[in-house]
């Protein structure tokens, strides 16, 4: 398939800038595959769409203030940082703009939240071919235990901020509540739309919630470049799923239960280990690229939630594959779902609404 089949267009107004006031409050459109039908609700409405006996499978990876600001030490140049993977301590792949003043060897003296300098230094020790800069940190133990000091929310470039936005929106509502392990650089956005009250009534209601993790990272928000989907080459990302959890979706698949993914993220660890052993989940931690695209047989998962996704992205294919299992058309039951989503001014991207399919 190839990469323009996934292109849409979306009026900008439509890309939500913020948070909802009350996180399940969002619009929810429902998409059954076995029809094509679509309906629309609030997404606290979910528990009308849920079983006894469900397994629902959350993301607990938690995003870390991964832009950092700081100076040329030279040039007293600006430059913006966006952690990626930590190789050691103190030793990270980054983004980092301006790319083309980075140099080998340059050293940037990082500033605060506050915008003022401090003793921290990063220095460029490589560069890889796709631009990215290795940088070792120095006069700090360990980089990763001061990022509250000094790092900001790395929210998506579609969102705009200025000087007059409050940092602290951003800090609590793009995390989910359940968000327990650092590492991801992006959210697990469909896990965005929950409250405490909503998990509640969701476990009362008799659906057993378990988690997996996987770190957000390059892997889910690079664009696809190449032309063909099948030449595309996903980036590996940290991912874990515990015996507990592992039990819990295998008993379930067993007797018939329905395995709910909350989210791409969720899915594609599920369907990681799922791929390796004939549909049974084990415990496991790794390293994944797994992409999905149609026409993907999918193993564990039988319904997923997610938010709307960017034209052309990875998310896009693998919720389009997810529409018709095993078949090519589901590009188009998606597309015609966007395209119903915009004609109702549904909010898209991080901060927007969300679908599940059933």
């Amino acid at each position: 398939m190839r990469t323009r089949e996934f292109d849409f267009y979306l009026p900008s107004q439509l890309i939500a800038q913020v948070p909802i006031a009350q996180r399940d409050q969002s619009r929810l459109l429902l998409l059954h595959r076995a029809s094509g039908h679509i309906a629309h609700r609030t997404f606290s409405n979910l528990l009308d769409y849920l079983r006894p006996q469900d397994v629902m499978v959350m993301n607990n990876s938690k995003v870390i203030p991964a832009r950092l600001r700081g100076i040329n030490s030279q040039s007293g140049g600006e430059f913006e940082i966006l952690l990626l993977e930590e190789m050691a301590v103190n030793d990270w792949w980054v983004m980092l703009r301006p790319g083309k003043r980075a140099r080998l060897n340059t050293r940037i003296i990082l500033r605060n939240r506050s915008g003022a300098l401090t003793d921290v230094q990063a220095t460029v020790i490589d560069k890889n071919r796709e631009g990215h800069r290795r940088l070792q940190f120095s006069n700090t133990k360990d980089i990763s235990e001061i990022l509250d000091q000094l790092g900001e929310t790395p929210l998506p470039p579609y969102i705009r901020r200025d000087s007059t936005s409050d940092p602290a929106l951003d800090s609590q509502r793009y995390q989910t509540i359940y968000a327990q392990r650092n590492g991801s650089i992006a959210a697990p956005t469909a896990g965005l739309h929950f409250t405490e009250q909503l998990l509640d009534q969701i476990r009362h209601l008799g659906v057993q919630v378990c988690y997996v993790t996987l770190h957000v990272g390059l892997g889910t928000f690079a664009p696809v470049k190449a032309e063909q989907l099948s030449e595309h080459v996903m980036h590996e990302e940290h991912f874990e799923i515990s015996a507990g959890t592992a039990k819990t979706i295998n008993t379930a698949k067993a007797a018939g239960r329905r395995i709910i993914a909350v989210g791409t993220t969720s899915l594609r660890v599920l369907e990681t280990v799922g791929a390796k052993d004939h549909g049974k989940v084990r415990p496991a931690q790794g390293r994944t690229r797994i992409f999905i695209y149609p026409p993907w047989r999918f193993k564990i998962v039988d319904a997923l939630l997610t938010n709307f996704h960017l034209p052309r992205s990875t998310l896009l294919m693998l919720a389009s594959a997810f529409a018709a299992p095993g078949e090519t058309h589901g590009r188009e039951r998606i597309l015609s779902a966007y395209a119903e989503a915009i004609r109702k001014g549904y909010r898209f991207f991080s901060y927007g609404d969300a679908m599940l399919i059933l």
